[in-house]
């Protein structure tokens, strides 16, 4: 070749060489350091954590079983929805479900109407509970919600137990209902209601213990803890159903508290009733008789538990 070859000199080429190296070494090695950071969990962008649902966050509605109602839940999110509150969260937790009165309970008014203690008070030993005006039972409403909140609870690790499965004959008396809770050692319970007030009382409220304190009676431990118990699940039922608090019980709170319940009385867990809706009021009714607002009924029961266990 001729001393005109368009080549740079070699001393220039080996410098341009290597520096063409030392930068690639540079490169590899930041992209390596990143990656270390990466891997020991001090630094990079690691995939992105699911952050626990605010109070008013909005669930995707239910998916049909193909009749109009949710069947078991088994397509649907449930507590895993609430991103707070992963599968197994409540393993080791006992809560006691309370479906309220009985469907047979009709066949038995003169066994129901027995008067049992409640502490500072007597009262009956339950009661038949109302129906919508087509003639759905309260009963019947309770212990399939129930069966709902009990599969979405179980999913997520807990030991549920229910007070009545249609197993009783009638019953059982709101003394032995109080009595499952406080023999089960449970971590919350819950007595599930439906109300039966005039038309156009409408909405869910939750049925706090007040402070009793005479003949079997002490709810002064459990207070506190049921309050707390009442207001999670006062929050995820309207978030959940997107039904409003009552319009008639509670000044819109949801709330109330009364001292005249014999589950509530007798109870040395934390306790709470629900009332999920009014029966009579046919707004309500129509919500009560579907089977998809139910699971999501189940599903506000089921993350109200969970909030309060899990906080």
């Amino acid at each position: 070749m001729s001393n005109g070859s368009t080549f740079p000199p070699p001393r220039r080429l080996r410098g341009t060489t290597v520096l063409v190296v030392l930068a690639a070494v540079l490169v590899a090695a930041g992209a390596g350091y990143l990656v270390l950071r990466w891997l020991r969990g001090d630094g990079g962008e690691p995939p992105r954590a699911a952050h626990p649902a605010p109070s008013g966050t909005r669930h995707e509605p239910d998916k049909k079983d193909g009749k109009g109602g949710t069947g078991d839940g088994s397509h649907d999110s449930g507590p895993g929805s609430h991103k707070g509150n992963p599968h197994g969260s409540l393993k080791g937790k006992t809560v006691v479900l309370d479906p309220g009165h009985n469907p047979r309970n009709r066949d038995h008014t003169r066994e129901i109407a027995r008067l049992v203690d409640i502490g500072n008070e007597r009262k009956e030993c339950d009661t038949t509970g109302t129906s919508t005006n087509t003639g759905y039972a309260e009963a019947s409403f309770t212990l399939d919600v129930a069966h709902r909140a009990r599969k979405l609870l179980e999913r997520q690790g807990a030991r549920v137990v229910l007070t009545q499965d249609g197993d009783h004959p009638y019953g059982p008396c709101v003394d032995e209902r109080a009595a499952t809770g406080n023999k089960k050692r449970a971590d919350a319970a819950v007595s599930i209601h439906a109300d039966g007030s005039a038309a156009g009382n409408r909405g869910f409220h939750v049925i706090l213990p007040a402070r009793v304190t005479a003949g079997a009676a002490d709810t002064s431990a459990i207070v506190a803890p049921s309050r707390q118990l009442g207001e999670r699940l006062a929050g995820r039922f309207l978030a959940v159903t997107e039904s409003a608090p009552s319009n008639y019980i509670g000044d819109g709170t949801g709330l109330d508290v009364r001292s005249d319940l014999g589950g509530l009385n007798l109870s040395t867990v934390p306790k709470v009733f629900i009332e999920c809706g009014n029966m009579r009021d046919p707004k309500d009714a129509a919500h009560l008789t579907d089977a998809e607002w139910r699971q999501k009924a189940a599903r506000g029961i089921t993350e109200g538990i969970t909030d309060f266990l899990t906080s």
